[in-house]
């Protein structure tokens, strides 16, 4: 293998995987718009949902998104001005601050899942066999950061 240029079939690999990715994007994103979230936004209420009724911390959940703190902190303002989410001083360590997920926020987040689900099936899951949604879950995988190579 070369360092200087990818094959054909790398290359083939690689911007179809983009290309997939941007547009399955853009459909989610379009599905979300739908019931007025976007999909940062529930990637967000879906996190404050699993961790329950003590919410998370902020700075957890701006490692989740992958953000920085001071973009997560716009995103959080957006989802407390709407009543999705409220910031709590923290139980723990006074310090800092606990996100947790509202009764409007549930109600959203509900509604939300319904029709990203549907999407995901649409765009996503009925366009695939079941043996090649076996051999996406097994590549994502041997990608992820707990793989025998763990450079990803």
């Amino acid at each position: 293998m070369t360092e200087g240029r990818l094959n054909a079939l790398e290359e083939e690999a690689w911007s179809g995987f983009l290309r997939t990715h941007e547009r399955l994007w853009r459909q989610l994103e379009a599905g979300l718009s739908a019931v007025n979230v976007s999909l940062a936004e529930y990637d967000v209420l879906l996190a404050l949902d699993a961790a329950g009724p003590g919410g998370l911390r902020m700075s957890d959940l701006a490692e989740r998104r992958l953000m920085s703190t001071g973009g997560f902190t716009r995103l959080a303002d957006r989802l407390e001005r709407r009543s999705l989410i409220e910031r709590r001083r923290s139980a723990v360590d006074g310090r800092s601050l606990d996100a947790v997920l509202t009764d409007e926020g549930r109600t959203l987040l509900r509604q939300a899942r319904r029709q990203h689900h549907s999407d995901l099936r649409t765009h996503f899951f009925e366009r695939l066999k079941t043996d090649d949604l076996r051999q996406l879950a097994d590549i994502w995988r041997r990608l992820g950061p707990d793989s025998a190579t763990g450079n990803c």
